[in-house]
């Protein structure tokens, strides 16, 4: 196989998935693109576990109180209890889901549910109406945008977050209704201040109840005549979104965002409008979407290759699934990804994570350079999270407050017993010569600009093994493994 079809499977496993374990890196070169596109495929056919952290004494409560006046009856401690317990078990969740990024064989099906939470950002406290979101996302993930779109729009987590429990008739909310056009189908300018008013009428009604179930309040709902994106109907919340879906700009759209996810944060119109118009023909099929996209030619031209940033997740379950590890303080996980700027399940608002350059700033840089060497050699982390406000997550405390949990939660990063017998094997047919660009080649999608000889002055060569390990955190920790 030559060079160049090694870097193309390469660079499909980094960009479909959260880039290979050590044993994947070494097992290129009897694959072609399509070949690879098809295992990643095959690997995630299957439907993904549930994950599930609730707690038992947190459960028995809520469900005790059963309904809405259980909850009001319920004491300030009781009260107090179910948010402190929450906000605990999405921790875990957090944890929990980040693990099945690592170590789950279906990576492109966990790629792509890591676009899907940042384009239906939910920021809520609640850890059941969170499960029941991750679990349809994940679900959902490789199969009908229509239906993810659908089921989503029931869903608790998203109908608490954009307030259409406060949605009534003759005293609409419209933060759902326009949230659904402007960040999930149509995009910003593609819609009138009167589809707003009309689609959100359509919306009355649509609640749910404590034990994560939609429901419908037909009380509440205006039955009346209302005209939306040019159609007049009696129209239900239902008709609302069977009408985005009829309209290409809602491919247009959704095609554009995972162009940027995967292949180049500068969009080429050319070959979105191309993908967007199979995409509405396969009626919204993201598989097909996918497919259309991996095994274009042009998603290995140079321009699409190493140009994105990676989020820190990616960057953090790179890492880890290249380097396998047992961390010794898993939660340190969340510090990392709160200094970073991207925490599961805490997006900065209802439009999720920018993306791009915003990923960098003169401060995440340099922990971003320096997270190879945290994890793996116990290094100390000399910067504390920043202070959040929001109440609504449960994390507003006065600032003194706030500085003590970070610089005590600072102190117990701890580091990870790296498997190097694992990483040492890939290259033990490989000359001593070639060591360092056969472990760049494994690490990077890209021929690197990486100044070998600087690379090699910070190696340790004692041994063989050594020369590997420190070759591997050095070529890490360089600003090309940055980017996919």
């Amino acid at each position: 196989m030559t060079e160049l079809n090694r870097l193309k499977n390469q660079h499909l496993l980094w960009r479909a998935a959260f880039g290979p374990t050590a044993g994947e890196s070494d097992s290129l070169d009897d694959i072609n693109p399509k070949k690879t596109w098809k295992k990643l495929l095959e690997s995630s056919t299957d439907t993904p576990a549930t994950i599930n952290v609730v707690a038992g004494s947190f459960d028995d409560m809520l469900m005790g109180a059963k309904d809405m006046d259980g909850i009001k009856n319920l004491t300030g401690d009781q009260k107090k209890a179910i948010r402190q317990e929450s906000v605990e078990d999405l921790k875990q969740l957090n944890l929990k889901w980040l693990d099945a990024m690592v170590s789950s064989d279906a990576q492109l099906r966990e790629k792509m549910s890591l676009f899907w939470h940042g384009h239906f950002a939910c920021r809520i406290i609640n850890i059941y109406f969170q499960q029941q979101l991750l679990d349809i996302i994940r679900t959902n993930a490789l199969e009908n945008f229509g239906d993810l779109l659908k089921a989503i729009s029931k869903y608790p987590a998203m109908l608490q977050f954009l307030n259409n429990q406060q949605n009534r008739k003759q005293h609409p909310n419209e933060n759902f209704a326009r949230e659904v056009m402007e960040l999930f189908t149509l995009g910003r300018g593609n819609y009138t201040e009167e589809d707003v008013k009309e689609a959100a009428r359509a919306f009355t009604g649509w609640s749910f109840d404590l034990t994560g179930q939609y429901v419908f309040r037909p009380r509440q709902h205006d039955d009346g005549i209302k005209t939306f994106l040019g159609e007049t109907g009696a129209f239900t919340g239902d008709d609302i979104i069977a009408i985005l879906l009829k309209q290409q700009q809602t491919a247009n759209f959704i095609t554009k965002k995972i162009y940027r996810f995967f292949v180049n944060d500068t969009p080429d119109d050319i070959h979105i409008e191309w993908l967007a118009a199979r995409f509405y023909a396969s009626n919204y099929d993201i598989k097909k979407l996918l497919e259309d996209i991996f095994t274009s030619d042009w998603f290995y031209d140079e321009k699409n290759v190493g140009t994105q940033i990676k989020s820190p997740i990616v960057l953090l379950v790179g890492i880890r699934r290249f380097l396998p590890m047992q961390l010794d303080n898993e939660a340190s996980q969340l510090l990392i990804q709160h200094l970073l700027g991207q925490v599961l399940f805490y997006p900065p608002n209802v439009a999720g994570w920018p993306g791009g350059k915003s990923w960098i700033d003169s401060s995440t840089l340099m922990l971003r350079l320096r997270l190879p060497q945290i994890i793996t050699a116990n290094e100390a982390i000399d910067m504390l999270p920043k202070t959040d406000d929001d109440a609504m997550m449960g994390r507003s405390f006065d600032e003194e407050k706030t500085f003590r949990q970070n610089q005590a939660f600072a102190t117990k990063l701890g580091s990870g017993a790296v498997d190097w017998d694992s990483v040492i094997k890939i290259f033990k047919h490989t000359a001593t010569d070639d060591l360092l660009p056969t472990i760049r080649a494994a690490l990077f999608q890209t021929k690197s600009h990486v100044n070998d000889g600087l690379i090699k002055k910070y190696c340790n060569i004692t041994t063989r093994e050594m020369y590997i390990e420190t070759a591997v955190v050095e070529l890490m920790s360089t600003p090309e493994y940055q980017l996919c």
